[in-house]
């Protein structure tokens, strides 16, 4: 089970939406805490925000939405629909090409949920590390908030490490933590060697984390969801929670051409029976 935030950021969408969606009955929660009112969500609800979000990006209107959903539409219905969509927003003006690249990464994900559970998760402890970082806040946890705040906090954190004469002892890392008021707290890191004193950089201590569970992502950042969503199942799938706290990225290649780059995800869990 994962919390609002968890949830939001697993399916790339704002905790607003979710709570939108609940409201509506669009997108029940799988437990709400009686005591706390706190949200729970399982993954395999991933499915159900998959298609919301694709028949949305179609043109459908919620009320529309939920009467489509109620017929429950197959991958296949959902993919002839999507194919559709997409030929007609590549005829549109230029701003619709971000809608497009969107809806294909919905499509991608759709097609993949029967073998999201099937991947190479290895649980392991992170060990803590003394870093500098920059920071910054996204809006939400969609790729085209936060895109551009990783890029150009890391950017920004390379940078200043040069500037101040610093090397980089490890891979740069990300960190992500839900904000009080809906948004999301990015963290730009990096182990260094040298002394980070005017600097203009923080100096933080990553905490250790007992356990982690752990994918590698392969390719760009824009189809990252995709490893996110895999890894949400097989914690669900294999008896784990996810435990509230920073989930990383761990960028161990980010030169070149994106689709060589590698990234280590990772989430902090506990076995289910623990929690």
């Amino acid at each position: 089970m994962f919390s609002i935030g968890e949830f939001a950021k697993l399916g790339r969408v704002s905790v607003r939406m979710l709570r939108h969606y609940d409201a509506l009955g669009l997108l029940r929660p799988a437990r709400v805490d009686p005591h706390t009112g706190y949200r729970s969500y399982a993954a395999g609800q991933l499915a159900r925000l998959n298609r919301i979000l694709a028949l949305t990006d179609l043109g459908f209107g919620l009320k529309q939405v939920a009467d489509l959903l109620d017929d429950e539409p197959g991958a296949e219905q959902l993919r002839g629909m999507l194919r559709l969509r997409r030929a007609e927003l590549a005829a549109q003006v230029a701003d619709a090409a971000a809608r497009l690249s969107r809806v294909e990464a919905r499509l991608r994900l759709i097609e993949s949920e029967d073998t999201m559970s099937v991947v190479d998760v290895v649980v392991k402890p992170v060990a803590g590390a003394a870093v500098v970082a920059v920071g910054g806040v996204a809006e939400s946890f969609e790729y085209d908030d936060i895109g551009p705040v990783v890029s150009g906090l890391c950017s920004t954190l390379a940078s200043r490490m040069e500037a101040a004469g610093l090397r980089f002892a490890g891979p740069a890392i990300a960190s992500y933590e839900p904000t009080p008021d809906d948004r999301v707290q990015v963290r730009a890191c990096a182990p260094f060697a040298g002394s980070p004193d005017g600097s203009g950089l923080s100096r933080i201590d990553l905490p250790p984390v007992a356990q982690a569970a752990t994918l590698v992502h392969r390719g760009p950042m824009t189809t990252i969801a995709e490893s996110y969503q895999a890894l949400a199942h097989w914690i669900d799938d294999n008896g784990y929670r996810a435990e509230p706290g920073q989930a990383r990225e761990v960028y161990l290649h980010t030169e070149g051409d994106e689709a060589g780059w590698i990234t280590e995800l990772q989430i902090p869990v506990t076995p289910f029976a623990e929690s």
